[in-house]
């Protein structure tokens, strides 16, 4: 009995002393950008501070971020919120839109007209290999870059393997935060050939000299050549470099 007890012991200690990988974030996420009317982005804000993000969290919706370009010339407001799953997404939405509180403040905050002229959308599942995502409000506010990668086709599945054995400790070796990976859910949006993800820098300067020293870096000349070997894997980048609003949960 004594042996049996002290290998049922050491199993338990090899067990605990076994690095558990992080939880894999199984969410569902909803990318939205506003495009508020001229003149209105300020009326916008103050709807989402005031009335807005509360009722969405009243009705099982996460706030996750709020972010304006740092050049923003298209009035654009992005969002990214969360939800358990597609059917409770649609159960929230709808009470959300019923919710007298919110056709009240959406009416008192139209009294001059709309304050949105265009709304997209695009649902995303987060990758294998994305951390979960944690809403943070820091001290000092950070920089944030939204980037979109598209894909040659079928290099998707390639591009993740560079991300997830390579690309993700470079960033971070130079000094940036990688708050989630995310693929579309829908063909229509890229769910064969898109990759979102979403970059903290402490600092405009680190920002800036991430991306000159980067592309340089010896290791990821290595990895990217490798990975290359039998084409390119991506087609397009678009990236865009946001500022938290004041009333955003991760800052």
């Amino acid at each position: 009995m004594s042996l049996l007890m002290a290998s049922l012991l050491a199993a338990s200690l090899g067990t605990l002393g076994t690095p558990r990988p992080a939880p894999k974030e199984l969410r569902l996420f909803e990318l939205r950008t506003y495009y508020a009317a001229p003149g209105k982005l300020d009326a916008l804000n103050a709807r989402f501070r005031d009335h807005t993000t509360k009722l969405f969290e009243k009705h099982g919706i996460t706030n996750i971020g709020y972010w304006v370009p740092v050049d923003n010339k298209n009035n654009l407001l992005i969002y990214l919120i969360a939800f358990p799953n597609k059917e409770a997404h649609d159960k929230s939405w709808k009470e959300f839109a019923e919710d007298p509180d919110w056709k009240s403040a959406r009416e008192a905050s139209e009294v001059n007209g709309r304050l949105v002229d265009k709304v997209e959308s695009v649902f995303l599942n987060a990758t294998e290999y994305s951390p979960r995502y944690k809403s943070v409000a820091r001290k000092k506010e950070r920089l944030f870059e939204l980037r979109t990668y598209k894909t040659y086709p079928d290099k998707l599945n390639d591009l993740h393997t560079r991300f997830r054995e390579h690309t993700t400790g470079i960033m971070e070796r130079f000094g940036a935060e990688v708050l989630g990976f995310w693929v579309p859910t829908d063909k229509e949006h890229g769910s064969e050939n898109t990759l979102i993800y979403l970059l903290a820098h402490k600092s405009k300067e680190a920002m800036q000299e991430m991306a000159e020293k980067f592309p340089k870096d010896p290791e990821w000349i290595k990895v990217k050549a490798e990975s290359e070997v039998n084409g390119k894997l991506v087609e397009k980048v678009e990236s865009i470099t946001l500022s938290p609003v004041d009333y955003s949960t991760t800052r």
